[in-house]
């Protein structure tokens, strides 16, 4: 079998990740640094995906080679280790989830011209449709349908950036002053772009289970080697597509003094009406559907991460807990996740950005502290010391682990003086 029908045979936890990352990270906060500051901002974008890279492909290489999870192999640390992983996935689960889906439902809404029902209607909607999904399809059919929505919003995003890039910058962005990167203002940006680029660290827990619920399906166990390639893939992708859309953003908005809205709702609607007036009236269901496909896919793949997360967190912190070892388990998580999180965008809907901003701090204070905690599982006596990350990788690690404690503690430092 050719290297390429293995590589596509193995598609799955790559997959998923680049689904779930590609969200706002991308549509908002990569778009806007073009917008605002240009090409320069392809630095830092690369510069966090590539610090970032093992903390991820540890819960692929640790899965891979142990068939077990990299929440176990914070059980087997400690369950203390456990109990802090456990920590963070509540916060972000009541939190991110029912942003996203806000995000999406307002994006629909807008891009499709939508009036006279509410936010919350459109988003109970999404609930009910996405969880009807992952139920009755599982992760099989999650693995397939994302790889058409996958391709459709590469495809789009590749046109449409081409058209930018055959089309030009826009008017007066050769004697733009862009804003200062390292004030105040700049600088909290910057970290959120880094922060979520291509998304928060917490996210390897997931793609573990994903590796998992990808062996499942298979009838042989990848090797290592063809796992880790299949998550570059999905990898590569997704730093590539980040890079896509800050094009867009440069080459429609920068320059053109455009003050961009706070709301990713509104910023969203912002970039697609200012692109069609840049190329065309005509291209706007091209930039709609990649725009949309982008929260679509990233809302899907969460839904379905944070319910197996939740799952397995619960399993390993209460074995005796019979209820939650069943093949019911997974659809009743959906479906609690689902309501839950539609409680939350009802009841604190005026408050989300708060909530929102909760999460944020705790995805970036405990961030180096799990990917401490992914390389000391990875380093552990259940892995064979070949199958463990060499040298140049460990290195990264540790690179990787200065950068983002560097980031939150300035992170904090900004939000308490």
């Amino acid at each position: 079998m050719s290297k390429l029908k293995i590589l596509l045979k193995n598609l799955g936890p790559g997959l998923l990740f680049a689904s779930m990352a590609i969200g706002t990270s991308h549509l908002v906060l990569s778009t806007k640094a073009g917008a605002q500051y240009g090409w320069i901002m392809v630095i830092p974008i690369l510069l966090a995906n590539i610090l970032k890279y093992p903390f991820f492909e540890f819960g692929i290489r640790y899965t891979t080679v142990t068939g077990k999870s990299l929440i176990q192999g914070y059980l087997e640390l400690g369950k203390k280790y456990l109990w802090i992983y456990a920590f963070v996935t509540v916060i972000s689960t009541f939190t991110i989830l029912a942003a996203l889906y806000v995000v999406t439902a307002g994006l629909f809404m807008n891009l499709f011209h939508i009036s006279g029902v509410g936010i919350g209607t459109v988003a109970l909607c999404l609930f009910v449709f996405i969880g009807t999904l992952l139920i009755i399809g599982k992760y099989r059919f999650l693995e397939n349908s994302l790889k058409a929505i996958i391709s459709i919003l590469f495809v789009a995003l590749l046109i449409t950036t081409a058209m930018v890039i055959n089309k030009g910058g826009v008017s007066g962005a050769e004697s733009y002053q862009r804003p200062e990167i390292f004030n105040e203002i700049g600088v909290l940006f910057l970290i959120s772009l880094m922060g979520w680029m291509p998304t928060a660290v917490e996210a390897s827990g997931w793609v573990s289970l994903w590796s998992m619920e990808n062996m499942k399906t298979m009838k042989e166990r990848p090797s290592l080697k063809e796992a880790l390639q299949e998550f570059g893939l999905g990898y590569f992708l997704t730093a590539l597509l980040a890079i896509f859309f800050l094009i867009i953003g440069w080459m429609t908005l920068y320059g053109t003094g455009t003050e961009l809205s706070g709301s990713a709702v509104v910023f969203a609607d912002q970039v697609v009406n200012l692109f069609t007036s840049h190329i065309g009236n005509w291209a706007y269901i091209l930039i709609a559907v990649a725009a949309f496909a982008t929260m679509f896919s990233t809302c899907m793949t969460a839904h379905d991460a944070v319910s197996r997360v939740s799952l397995d967190v619960l399993q390993k912190l209460f074995p005796n807990m019979k209820s939650l070892i069943s093949r019911h388990s997974f659809p009743a998580a959906v479906v609690f996740m689902a309501v839950v999180n539609w409680i939350v965008i009802v009841v604190f809907g005026a408050n989300m950005g708060d909530l929102v901003a909760l999460a944020t701090f705790v995805s970036f204070v405990m961030a180096p502290l799990i990917g401490w905690m992914n390389l000391k599982t990875v380093m552990g006596n259940d892995m064979p010391v070949e199958h463990r990350p060499k040298k140049g990788l460990q290195w990264l690690t540790y690179l990787g682990m200065v950068f983002l404690s560097f980031f939150s503690v300035y992170y904090c430092w900004i939000l308490l003086s």
